[in-house]
């Protein structure tokens, strides 16, 4: 480029999105003086989901903001608890995040999945058409224009990615009420209506069922139930006021 200098520096948080020589602290770029200050932030290599606020020699501005030369600017994270206008808060995460999925619908959280490889153009569609906030390791993805908002998961570790996503959004939470395979709304069924679905095994040792509404898979506190309550219940610990 050949323009405008100004110098910009980033949070903390945002700094392993940049290049390892704009990682310590201010540093001078070159503008075009067209771009906006977003679509600099974004060359740079940060998703704007990620971003909070733009302040330039102090002052906050748009992301339309088009810098001029001299300008200082300091671009924050996003601040936590994030608040999501203009929908009910709901997610949808890209096929390397299932086991984050499962976490979330077990906790109540609504959190749509896809298993397969969709493709990044139809995630960000489906995120517009449903309103729901995509969470993704892809930071190409969470780029795309068609998104209705979106968030970056910062671990591959599923019980990190979890406290991530609770502590950003602050969802409500309400365990044990969503399918962990489709996402649907679990009722309590009565055991003689589910028996035809049961093991023989199953059927003599248990008495208490839920059924997904949508699917109608079944459940019961079985083998993998004081694996699946110790998540429930360090969640409920951490962020039970958020619980529904």
């Amino acid at each position: 480029m050949n323009g405008p200098e100004i110098h910009i520096s980033f949070a903390p948080e945002l700094r392993l999105f940049v290049a390892s020589e704009r990682r310590a602290g201010r540093t001078a770029l070159t503008t075009d003086g067209a771009s906006t200050l977003g679509h600099v932030v974004e060359s740079l290599g940060v998703p704007l989901t990620e971003v909070g606020q733009l302040l330039v020699d102090g002052r906050p501005v748009d992301v339309s903001h088009i810098p001029a030369a001299g300008e200082t600017v300091e671009v924050a994270g996003v601040t936590r608890p994030q608040q999501v206008p203009g929908a009910p808060l709901r997610f949808l995460l890209d096929v390397h995040l299932g086991t984050l999925a499962r976490r979330l619908r077990l906790l109540g959280v609504d959190a749509a999945y896809e298993s397969e490889d969709i493709g990044d153009p139809a995630l960000a569609t489906l995120s517009a058409k449903e309103q729901r906030v995509m969470l993704s390791r892809d930071r190409g993805l969470l780029r795309r224009r068609e998104l209705w908002a979106g968030a970056y998961i910062y671990s591959d570790r599923p019980d990190e990615q979890l406290r991530d996503v609770l502590e950003r959004f602050a969802p409500r939470l309400s365990p044990w009420s969503r399918c962990t395979a489709c996402n649907g709304r679990l009722t309590e069924a009565d055991k003689d209506s589910v028996r035809e679905q049961l093991e023989q095994g199953t059927e003599r040792t248990y008495d208490v069922f839920a059924q997904c509404a949508d699917c109608e898979r079944v459940y019961w506190r079985g083998a993998h139930h004081a694996r699946l309550d110790e998540i429930v219940s360090e969640a409920m610990r951490e962020f039970g006021g958020a619980a529904a």
